[in-house]
Protein backbone atom coordinates (compact mmCIF):
# COMPACT_ATOMS: atom_id res chain seq x y z
CA UNK A 1 0.00 0.00 0.00
CA UNK A 2 1.35 3.39 -0.96
CA UNK A 3 1.87 5.76 1.95
CA UNK A 4 2.40 9.46 1.39
CA UNK A 5 5.59 11.11 2.57
CA UNK A 6 3.66 12.60 5.49
CA UNK A 7 1.95 9.29 6.25
CA UNK A 8 -1.47 10.92 5.80
CA UNK A 9 -4.08 8.99 3.81
CA UNK A 10 -7.54 10.49 3.47
CA UNK A 11 -10.54 9.56 1.37
CA UNK A 12 -13.88 10.65 -0.06
CA UNK A 13 -16.58 7.98 -0.35
CA UNK A 14 -19.71 9.07 -2.25
CA UNK A 15 -22.72 6.85 -2.89
CA UNK A 16 -23.85 6.51 -6.54
CA UNK A 17 -27.50 7.06 -5.63
CA UNK A 18 -27.46 10.17 -7.82
CA UNK A 19 -25.09 12.77 -9.30
CA UNK A 20 -22.86 14.95 -7.15
CA UNK A 21 -24.81 17.70 -5.36
CA UNK A 22 -23.56 20.80 -3.56
CA UNK A 23 -23.40 19.24 -0.09
CA UNK A 24 -21.25 16.41 -1.43
CA UNK A 25 -18.99 18.88 -3.23
CA UNK A 26 -18.39 20.71 0.06
CA UNK A 27 -17.56 17.39 1.74
CA UNK A 28 -15.18 16.45 -1.08
CA UNK A 29 -13.46 19.84 -0.98
CA UNK A 30 -13.03 19.75 2.81
CA UNK A 31 -11.48 16.28 2.84
CA UNK A 32 -9.33 17.10 -0.21
CA UNK A 33 -7.93 20.31 1.29
CA UNK A 34 -7.20 18.59 4.60
CA UNK A 35 -5.25 15.83 2.85
CA UNK A 36 -3.35 18.09 0.47
CA UNK A 37 -2.46 20.64 3.15
CA UNK A 38 -0.94 17.78 5.17
CA UNK A 39 1.07 16.63 2.15
CA UNK A 40 -0.99 13.44 2.09
CA UNK A 41 -2.83 11.28 -0.38
CA UNK A 42 -6.54 11.52 -1.17
CA UNK A 43 -8.36 8.37 -2.21
CA UNK A 44 -11.75 7.89 -3.81
CA UNK A 45 -14.07 5.05 -2.87
CA UNK A 46 -17.45 4.41 -4.47
CA UNK A 47 -19.98 3.18 -1.91
CA UNK A 48 -21.97 1.10 -4.39
CA UNK A 49 -22.83 -1.58 -1.86
CA UNK A 50 -26.61 -1.12 -2.22
CA UNK A 51 -27.80 -1.81 -5.79
CA UNK A 52 -31.39 -1.00 -4.76
CA UNK A 53 -30.43 2.66 -4.29
CA UNK A 54 -27.88 2.95 -7.08
CA UNK A 55 -28.79 5.14 -10.06
CA UNK A 56 -27.42 3.90 -13.42
CA UNK A 57 -24.60 6.12 -14.60
CA UNK A 58 -24.28 7.97 -11.28
CA UNK A 59 -20.84 6.60 -10.43
CA UNK A 60 -19.41 7.75 -13.75
CA UNK A 61 -21.13 11.12 -13.38
CA UNK A 62 -19.60 11.65 -9.91
CA UNK A 63 -16.10 10.88 -11.20
CA UNK A 64 -16.50 13.34 -14.07
CA UNK A 65 -17.81 16.03 -11.72
CA UNK A 66 -14.88 15.66 -9.35
CA UNK A 67 -12.43 15.86 -12.24
CA UNK A 68 -14.15 18.95 -13.62
CA UNK A 69 -13.79 20.62 -10.23
CA UNK A 70 -10.07 19.86 -10.00
CA UNK A 71 -10.50 17.30 -7.20
CA UNK A 72 -8.18 14.60 -8.50
CA UNK A 73 -7.62 11.44 -6.50
CA UNK A 74 -4.55 9.29 -5.96
CA UNK A 75 -4.58 5.56 -6.74
CA UNK A 76 -7.36 3.59 -8.40
CA UNK A 77 -10.99 4.14 -7.44
CA UNK A 78 -12.18 1.41 -5.09
CA UNK A 79 -15.69 -0.01 -5.64
CA UNK A 80 -17.36 -1.71 -2.70
CA UNK A 81 -19.39 -3.92 -5.04
CA UNK A 82 -16.13 -5.65 -5.99
CA UNK A 83 -15.22 -6.47 -2.39
CA UNK A 84 -18.10 -8.67 -1.25
CA UNK A 85 -15.90 -11.68 -0.48
CA UNK A 86 -13.72 -9.54 1.79
CA UNK A 87 -16.74 -8.33 3.76
CA UNK A 88 -18.03 -11.89 4.02
CA UNK A 89 -14.70 -13.11 5.43
CA UNK A 90 -14.70 -10.42 8.13
CA UNK A 91 -18.33 -11.13 8.95
CA UNK A 92 -17.61 -14.86 9.25
CA UNK A 93 -14.81 -14.07 11.70
CA UNK A 94 -17.15 -11.92 13.80
CA UNK A 95 -19.75 -14.71 13.78
CA UNK A 96 -17.22 -17.34 14.79
CA UNK A 97 -16.18 -15.19 17.74
CA UNK A 98 -19.79 -14.70 18.86
CA UNK A 99 -19.73 -10.94 18.28
CA UNK A 100 -22.79 -10.78 16.04
CA UNK A 101 -26.24 -12.32 16.33
CA UNK A 102 -29.26 -12.83 14.04
CA UNK A 103 -32.19 -10.45 14.42
CA UNK A 104 -35.44 -11.15 12.52
CA UNK A 105 -37.24 -8.15 14.04
CA UNK A 106 -39.20 -5.91 11.72
CA UNK A 107 -38.89 -2.13 11.84
CA UNK A 108 -42.31 -1.99 13.46
CA UNK A 109 -41.23 -4.37 16.23
CA UNK A 110 -38.08 -2.37 16.86
CA UNK A 111 -40.00 0.90 16.99
CA UNK A 112 -42.36 -0.52 19.59
CA UNK A 113 -39.69 -1.96 21.89
CA UNK A 114 -36.22 -2.03 20.37
CA UNK A 115 -34.30 -2.87 23.51
CA UNK A 116 -36.52 -5.82 24.49
CA UNK A 117 -36.52 -7.31 21.00
CA UNK A 118 -32.74 -7.08 20.72
CA UNK A 119 -32.30 -8.62 24.16
CA UNK A 120 -34.57 -11.49 23.08
CA UNK A 121 -32.66 -11.94 19.81
CA UNK A 122 -29.38 -12.35 21.66
CA UNK A 123 -30.84 -15.35 23.53
CA UNK A 124 -33.01 -17.15 21.00
CA UNK A 125 -32.16 -19.36 18.05
CA UNK A 126 -33.32 -18.10 14.66
CA UNK A 127 -34.31 -20.44 11.85
CA UNK A 128 -31.71 -19.96 9.11
CA UNK A 129 -34.55 -19.94 6.58
CA UNK A 130 -36.19 -16.97 8.30
CA UNK A 131 -35.20 -13.55 6.97
CA UNK A 132 -32.97 -11.84 9.48
CA UNK A 133 -30.35 -9.15 9.85
CA UNK A 134 -27.06 -9.66 11.65
CA UNK A 135 -26.30 -7.21 14.46
CA UNK A 136 -23.05 -6.42 16.23
CA UNK A 137 -23.47 -7.02 19.97
CA UNK A 138 -22.53 -4.06 22.16
CA UNK A 139 -22.32 -3.77 25.91
CA UNK A 140 -23.02 -0.75 28.06
CA UNK A 141 -19.82 1.24 28.37
CA UNK A 142 -18.39 4.71 27.92
CA UNK A 143 -16.72 5.55 24.64
CA UNK A 144 -14.36 8.50 24.35
CA UNK A 145 -12.41 9.93 21.44
CA UNK A 146 -10.83 13.21 20.44
CA UNK A 147 -12.43 14.53 17.27
CA UNK A 148 -10.03 16.56 15.12
CA UNK A 149 -12.68 19.25 14.61
CA UNK A 150 -15.44 18.85 17.20
CA UNK A 151 -13.08 18.23 20.10
CA UNK A 152 -13.35 15.71 22.92
CA UNK A 153 -16.36 13.39 22.61
CA UNK A 154 -17.68 11.01 25.24
CA UNK A 155 -20.87 9.12 25.87
CA UNK A 156 -22.49 5.82 26.74
CA UNK A 157 -23.40 3.06 24.33
CA UNK A 158 -25.50 0.03 25.23
CA UNK A 159 -27.15 -3.03 23.72
CA UNK A 160 -29.91 -0.71 22.51
CA UNK A 161 -27.29 0.59 20.04
CA UNK A 162 -26.56 -2.85 18.54
CA UNK A 163 -26.05 -2.03 14.89
CA UNK A 164 -26.64 -3.98 11.69
CA UNK A 165 -23.64 -5.43 9.85
CA UNK A 166 -25.68 -7.41 7.31
CA UNK A 167 -29.21 -6.46 6.37
CA UNK A 168 -32.29 -8.67 6.16
CA UNK A 169 -32.07 -8.56 2.35
CA UNK A 170 -28.53 -9.95 2.48
CA UNK A 171 -26.64 -6.76 1.65
CA UNK A 172 -23.76 -5.70 3.85
CA UNK A 173 -24.37 -2.64 5.99
CA UNK A 174 -22.51 0.67 6.07
CA UNK A 175 -20.99 0.35 9.56
CA UNK A 176 -19.18 -2.85 8.62
CA UNK A 177 -17.97 -2.00 5.13
CA UNK A 178 -16.69 1.48 6.00
CA UNK A 179 -14.52 0.08 8.80
CA UNK A 180 -13.16 -2.73 6.64
CA UNK A 181 -12.43 -0.41 3.71
CA UNK A 182 -10.76 2.31 5.78
CA UNK A 183 -8.56 -0.29 7.47
CA UNK A 184 -7.57 -2.11 4.30
CA UNK A 185 -6.82 1.14 2.46
CA UNK A 186 -4.63 2.25 5.39
CA UNK A 187 -6.71 5.40 5.88
CA UNK A 188 -5.15 7.49 8.63
CA UNK A 189 -7.55 10.44 8.72
CA UNK A 190 -11.29 10.57 8.03
CA UNK A 191 -12.68 14.06 7.42
CA UNK A 192 -16.45 13.80 6.99
CA UNK A 193 -19.71 15.54 7.85
CA UNK A 194 -20.99 16.00 11.39
CA UNK A 195 -24.07 13.93 10.53
CA UNK A 196 -21.81 10.87 10.90
CA UNK A 197 -20.43 11.86 14.30
CA UNK A 198 -22.85 9.56 16.13
CA UNK A 199 -21.65 6.59 14.04
CA UNK A 200 -18.07 7.01 15.19
CA UNK A 201 -18.38 5.33 18.64
CA UNK A 202 -20.03 2.32 16.98
CA UNK A 203 -17.28 2.08 14.39
CA UNK A 204 -14.62 2.43 17.07
CA UNK A 205 -16.10 -0.58 18.90
CA UNK A 206 -15.87 -2.59 15.70
CA UNK A 207 -12.24 -1.52 15.20
CA UNK A 208 -11.39 -2.56 18.75
CA UNK A 209 -13.14 -5.91 18.40
CA UNK A 210 -11.19 -6.64 15.23
CA UNK A 211 -8.00 -5.47 16.99
CA UNK A 212 -7.40 -2.86 14.31
CA UNK A 213 -6.03 0.64 14.91
CA UNK A 214 -8.72 3.17 13.89
CA UNK A 215 -8.01 6.32 11.89
CA UNK A 216 -8.31 9.79 13.38
CA UNK A 217 -11.77 11.30 12.81
CA UNK A 218 -12.73 14.89 12.13
CA UNK A 219 -16.35 15.95 11.57
CA UNK A 220 -16.92 19.29 9.86
CA UNK A 221 -20.36 20.98 9.76
CA UNK A 222 -22.79 19.72 7.12
CA UNK A 223 -24.46 22.14 4.74
CA UNK A 224 -28.17 22.81 5.35
CA UNK A 225 -30.75 24.76 3.38
CA UNK A 226 -32.84 27.66 4.63
CA UNK A 227 -35.22 25.26 6.42
CA UNK A 228 -32.38 23.51 8.27
CA UNK A 229 -32.47 20.31 6.19
CA UNK A 230 -29.17 18.72 5.25
CA UNK A 231 -28.35 18.90 1.54
CA UNK A 232 -28.58 15.32 0.35
CA UNK A 233 -29.92 13.15 -2.45
CA UNK A 234 -32.54 11.91 0.00
CA UNK A 235 -33.86 15.48 0.20
CA UNK A 236 -33.64 15.88 -3.59
CA UNK A 237 -30.75 18.33 -3.63
CA UNK A 238 -30.10 19.33 -7.26
CA UNK A 239 -27.06 18.21 -9.20
CA UNK A 240 -24.22 20.69 -9.61
CA UNK A 241 -23.58 19.54 -13.19
CA UNK A 242 -25.68 22.33 -14.71
CA UNK A 243 -23.42 25.11 -13.38
CA UNK A 244 -19.79 26.04 -14.12
CA UNK A 245 -17.29 24.21 -11.93
CA UNK A 246 -15.59 27.46 -10.90
CA UNK A 247 -18.89 28.87 -9.61
CA UNK A 248 -19.61 25.68 -7.66
CA UNK A 249 -16.16 25.67 -6.09
CA UNK A 250 -16.31 29.33 -5.13
CA UNK A 251 -19.70 28.76 -3.48
CA UNK A 252 -18.30 25.75 -1.62
CA UNK A 253 -15.34 27.84 -0.45
CA UNK A 254 -17.74 30.57 0.65
CA UNK A 255 -19.86 28.20 2.74
CA UNK A 256 -16.69 26.76 4.30
CA UNK A 257 -15.70 30.34 5.24
CA UNK A 258 -12.46 30.13 3.26
CA UNK A 259 -13.22 33.27 1.25
CA UNK A 260 -15.24 36.44 1.76
CA UNK A 261 -18.24 37.48 -0.39
CA UNK A 262 -17.04 39.38 -3.44
CA UNK A 263 -13.39 38.40 -2.94
CA UNK A 264 -11.36 38.33 -6.15
CA UNK A 265 -10.55 34.72 -7.03
CA UNK A 266 -8.46 32.78 -9.58
CA UNK A 267 -10.23 31.92 -12.81
CA UNK A 268 -9.77 28.12 -13.00
CA UNK A 269 -10.79 25.37 -10.58
CA UNK A 270 -7.20 24.16 -10.29
CA UNK A 271 -5.88 27.62 -9.41
CA UNK A 272 -8.73 28.23 -6.99
CA UNK A 273 -7.90 25.05 -5.08
CA UNK A 274 -4.25 26.15 -4.81
CA UNK A 275 -5.53 29.51 -3.54
CA UNK A 276 -7.67 27.79 -0.89
CA UNK A 277 -5.06 25.34 0.40
CA UNK A 278 -3.28 27.67 2.86
CA UNK A 279 -6.64 28.99 4.07
CA UNK A 280 -7.95 25.61 5.20
CA UNK A 281 -8.11 25.21 8.97
CA UNK A 282 -10.04 22.66 11.02
CA UNK A 283 -10.21 25.22 13.83
CA UNK A 284 -12.74 27.26 11.82
CA UNK A 285 -15.44 24.70 12.53
CA UNK A 286 -14.85 23.75 16.17
CA UNK A 287 -18.14 22.84 17.88
CA UNK A 288 -20.17 23.74 14.75
CA UNK A 289 -22.56 21.15 13.32
CA UNK A 290 -24.13 22.99 10.36
CA UNK A 291 -23.27 25.56 7.68
CA UNK A 292 -25.91 27.48 5.72
CA UNK A 293 -26.16 26.93 1.99
CA UNK A 294 -25.52 30.10 -0.09
CA UNK A 295 -28.71 31.93 -1.03
CA UNK A 296 -27.95 31.59 -4.74
CA UNK A 297 -27.95 27.80 -4.39
CA UNK A 298 -31.28 27.91 -2.54
CA UNK A 299 -32.76 29.94 -5.38
CA UNK A 300 -31.50 27.41 -7.91
CA UNK A 301 -33.04 24.54 -5.93
CA UNK A 302 -36.37 26.37 -5.80
CA UNK A 303 -36.38 26.59 -9.60
CA UNK A 304 -35.72 22.88 -10.12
Amino acid sequence: MNISQSGYRGRFAPSPSGPLHFGSLVAALASYLDARQAGGRWLLRMEDIDPLREVPGAASSILKSLEAHGLLWDESVQYQSQRLSTYQDILADLQQRGLVYPCPCSRKELRENAQQHRADCRQRRVDSQQAHALRFALKTERVEFDDLIQGWQEGLISDADDFIVRRRDGYFAYQLVVVVDDYEQSITTVIRGSDLLESTPLQLKLYHSLEWIPPAFGHFPVVVDGTGKKLSKQHFSPSIASRPALLNLSQAALVLKLIAPGERLPDTPEELIKFLLPKWSRARYTSQRTLLEPESNQNQAAQC
